[in-house]
């Protein structure tokens, strides 16, 4: 990939300048790969970077006091991840490869550059935080009061959503990485239960799958009975202010 990952995600929501588009690509001038399983950063690490997640997926999660592992976010080429060592010295969360991954750190300071060279771009970012935000409350509220059926549901339209952001093209059907495990670690469920949803929804006919390839069927349906809402499709950008 050339140019700007993370310029790329923003441009769906709005037009760059090439001033604002070069400021975001000097943030992925340094590059690494890790391989899937890979800890990049734990709970309590010192949290000096930040990173631009150029190819792969990654996930947050927390180790609860049992042992368990609660999966907080997937995360997507172009997403910005870290960011909460803006936030905290320390991390408030672990980072891990779900599959081979190219990441691009950059040390935290250069936000505020950017922030001051570019407000515009802060206000955008401000946004799509709070997209996001509300995306996880959505998702928290799943999580408490919603059946293990609609929780499988809402984590395969978020994944599909989110990716559309990069990947515009992609119809109703994607590659989904992750272990039936894993799939559980997001959504508070066991593996044996996990398999026994995705059954549930492929008789249901609205979804198929073939081996880690899952097709949409009837989008509209399985958005209803996970209760979900697309945070993603549009926000409001109209009083940002203008591009330096």
């Amino acid at each position: 990939m050339t140019g700007s990952c993370f310029a790329e995600r923003l441009e769906h929501y709005l037009p760059l300048t090439e001033k604002e588009r070069t400021a975001l690509a000097r943030l992925e001038d340094s590059e690494r790969s890790f391989r899937r399983g890979t800890v990049i950063r734990r709970e309590n690490d010192r949290a000096h970077e930040i990173f631009v997640l150029r190819s792969g997926w990654m996930y947050s999660y927390a180790l609860l006091d049992d042992g368990s592992r609660q999966i907080l976010r997937l995360h997507f080429p172009g997403d910005l991840v870290g960011t909460s060592g803006g936030a905290f010295i320390d991390a408030s969360d672990s980072l891990a490869a779900l599959t081979d991954v190219k990441l691009c750190p950059f040390e935290k300071g250069a936000l505020r550059v950017l922030f001051e060279e570019h407000p515009r771009l802060a206000a955008l970012l401000f946004v799509i935080t709070q997209a996001e935000r509300v995306s996880l409350t959505d998702r928290l509220a799943s999580l408490g009061r919603t059946s293990a059926r609609s929780r499988v549901a809402a984590l395969l339209l978020d994944t599909i959503d989110r990716l559309r952001v990069m990947k515009r093209d992609i119809g109703q059907s994607f590659h989904l990485p992750l272990t039936q495990e894993e799939i559980g670690d997001a959504t508070g469920l066991t593996s044996v239960h996990v398999n026994r949803m995705m059954r549930v929804l492929v008789e249901d006919g609205l979804i198929s799958r073939n081996n880690s390839t899952i097709t949409i069927n009837d989008e509209r349906r399985l958005a209803q009975v996970a209760n979900y809402i697309n945070r993603y499709a549009e926000l409001d950008t109209s009083w940002l202010p203008a591009p330096r």
